[in-house]
This record gives structure tokens, sequence and C-alpha cells, in this order.
């Protein structure tokens, strides 16, 4: 269980301080497919680095499991089974897929269980095992290679930040069948994904909308959802591809 109380964090702005994220509290259970969504420049992005350990809140606790985890770093938090995949996934000259699965398992992979971890994202895996991370591979590929890390940790709670931005329709359409594909697997862990797409959110167990550094509403997809898609603006913001905080 992932659990946040009073978070705030604030952000220098020439003179003054600019709050992003505003008194915030929110428990996250275990064993759910959780889509945080929102306006852009809501918050959503900064929350997810702020859980990943990416940044440190102003004030308030975070706790993942009944440990305090908030003056942890983000390789203590990976330690604790945290993972965190952000909206750019980073480049590795020199670094071979097989060796970052590796790297992702803590363990020595066999070559087959590393083609199975590329072939659950939908990549051919005789075609990308012995590929360099590196720029020759698009932005849908890279997406998918690090969803396969992902899977590989086995961690306990999973972070995405707009797993949609930068990518192609193509392989948009392949990340909504891996997600729906991790949330049909879903087993003594728990999935975060920040997200404004309406095909991520219909498959979310969960729904949380924040919007000006706040929670807006909070609650299972068949209460949120139809509240998102019944104005106009809402629907503008769950179909947008730009990014945000």
């Amino acid at each position: 269980m992932l659990t946040l109380e009073h978070i705030s964090f604030e952000v220098q702005e020439g003179s003054t301080e600019k709050e992003i994220i505003k008194d915030l509290s929110l428990t996250l259970d275990d064993n759910k497919f959780i889509v945080i969504t929102g306006p852009n420049g809501g918050g959503k992005s900064t929350l997810a680095r702020l859980i990943a350990g990416v940044a440190k809140p102003t004030s308030g606790r975070i706790y993942f499991d009944g440990t305090d985890i908030t003056d942890a770093s983000i390789t203590e938090r990976a330690n604790m089974g945290i993972s965190f995949a952000f909206q750019q996934p980073v480049r590795f000259k020199g670094v071979q897929v097989i060796d970052l699965l590796r790297l992702a398992a803590k363990k020595t992979l066999s070559v087959a269980d590393a083609c199975k971890y590329l072939s659950e994202v939908g990549l051919c895996a005789k075609d990308y095992i012995n590929r360099e991370v590196n720029a020759s591979l698009s932005g849908g590929e890279l997406k998918r290679i690090e969803i396969a890390t992902v899977l590989a940790r086995g961690t306990k709670l999973s972070i995405f930040d707009e797993p949609e931005a930068g990518i192609d329709l193509w392989s948009f359409q392949n990340l909504i069948q891996v997600f729906e594909k991790m949330r049909g697997e879903i087993h003594d862990s728990s999935i975060l994904i920040i997200s404004h797409q309406e095909r991520i959110l219909s498959i979310a167990d969960e729904i949380v909308v924040i919007a000006d550094g706040e929670i807006r509403n909070q609650g299972p997809r068949e209460e949120i959802l139809p509240d998102l898609l019944g104005t106009p603006s809402a629907v503008d913001v769950c179909r947008s591809y730009e990014g945000g905080n």
C-alpha cells in the first residue's frame, strides 16, 4: 500500500515560490491498475516523481507498505520494490538490450528468459536482443523495451509517466495491448500510470483526477470515467497527446 500524507512541493520561480502540489493526501491500495489524470500543468508528473524519489516533497510524508520512504533515494526505493518509467526513456550507448534486461532483473538472465520479456511487450526478440539501446531505436521501441525492464524487475509498484508521450499511433496501440495484458496479470503488485488517454483510463481499476496540485476526484473507473467524458473540457484532457507536469 502507498500512502501520501499532506504532501506539498514548491519550486523557486524568481524571487517567489510556486506550489505545484498542495497539501495532498492519497492512499493507493495493492493489486490495482491506477491512472492519475487531469489537465496539463496540474501536478501529475510531479506527483509521480515524488513517489519514485526523483524529487523530494517540501513537506509531508510518504509511506510504502508502512515504511516511511520520504527521505529514501530513488535507488533505495527501487530496492524496496518501486519502478519508475520516464516520459522519455534513457538511451544507453554501448549497452545492449539483453544487458539492460539483466541489470533490471539483477541476475544473469538466459537469452530465452530475456526474449520472453521482449515478446511480452510485442517485440520480436531475435531482432532486438543484441541491439544497442541508442538513437537507432524509435520512441515506441524504447518505451516497450523500458516496459520489458520493468517486467523483468518484477517490482511491487510500477510507475509509468505518460507512456503515450512522443510516440506514433501504431506504437500507442501496441502499448495499450501491453498494459491490458499487464492489468490482467496483476498479482501482489500495482501499476500506476500518469495519462491523459481515454484508452488507458478505460482499463483502470481506479482513477485519480488532479488539478492545480490537488485531488479533485478519486474512485473506481465506473464512477469517475463517465464524469470525465461528460464535459467537453474533460474529453479534451483525456484525448490530449500533450505532456504536462
